[in-house]
């Protein structure tokens, strides 16, 4: 039995089928999957499918989650609205004419926002470094950024957090593909939907490898996690960053998607 952890998916299932054969998936491996298992790809609709009929462990990342409070809404309100110009009119049309099924609803009120598995913590987003977990919910789990990674401190110190949310190429000095580790997390959102990278990667958590499959040009390729993996210092947070323009200091510039 192989532990693999998934990067978002964002509706590319011929990738994922292809990076299944590509790790040679067995029955009785155990598959994980960070979130934002929809949106922005033409297959949500079977991406969810397949992992529902083949019963693995899935997490609720925030499209998952913009999906929820879309159906919660009324049709045209302005969280529908930002739900279809964030992808969500890709997995609609995914579903063709019978729509979402309720019991595809229902699979992702239910997704758990974390997972631990001793050695590791498995979560789309990251957390708050400055809240205790019994405090932090959703917003954080499933939408945290500049406050997760601005943290000069692992949050614990037996295991590291692996996550998905952030796509990697978005950190300094980070090339397409590469896999990103910061204090104590490790990011493997490599941009699976992304025209500047499309690689949607599989951690092995047993043999330290990292397996990922191009989404454009189905190019496939196997890495030591070492050496596929950048490591970064902590970013700096909002008010740093402005306190370092009052001075007039030459800054880092980067954008997040």
């Amino acid at each position: 039995m192989t532990r693999f952890v998934f990067g978002d998916i964002h509706g590319q299932f011929d990738g994922l089928m292809r990076l299944l054969d590509f790790i040679k998936y067995d029955s009785d491996d155990k598959l994980f999957f960070l979130g934002d298992l929809i949106d922005r790809g033409s297959r949500s609709a079977d991406v969810v499918q397949w992992i529902m009929d083949n019963g693995h462990t899935a997490l609720r990342g925030n499209h998952e989650q913009m999906c929820l409070d879309a159906f919660g809404s009324t049709e045209g309100s302005l969280i529908w609205k930002g739900w279809l110009l964030n992808g969500g009119a890709n997995t609609l049309e995914s579903y063709g004419k019978e729509g979402l099924p309720i019991e595809h609803l229902k699979w992702m009120q239910q997704l758990p926002l974390y997972l631990d598995l001793g050695d590791s913590w498995l979560v789309h987003a990251g957390l708050n470094p400055n809240l205790p977990l019994e405090l932090q919910g959703a917003a954080e789990f499933c939408w945290i950024r500049e406050e997760f990674h601005s943290a000069t401190e692992p949050f614990f110190d037996d295991k590291i957090i692996i996550t998905g949310h952030t796509i990697t190429f978005v950190f300094p000095g980070v090339k397409p593909g590469n896999l990103v580790l910061g204090k104590g997390w490790l990011d493997i959102d490599t941009g699976a939907y992304h025209p500047k990278s499309g690689w949607l990667s599989a951690l092995d958590l047993d043999a330290a490898m990292v397996y990922q499959c191009n989404t454009f040009t189905n190019e496939l390729r196997v890495n030591p996690l070492a050496e596929i993996t950048t490591v970064i210092e902590p970013m700096p947070t909002r008010s740093q960053r402005l306190d370092v323009k009052k001075t007039n200091t030459p800054k880092r510039r980067w954008s997040w998607v």
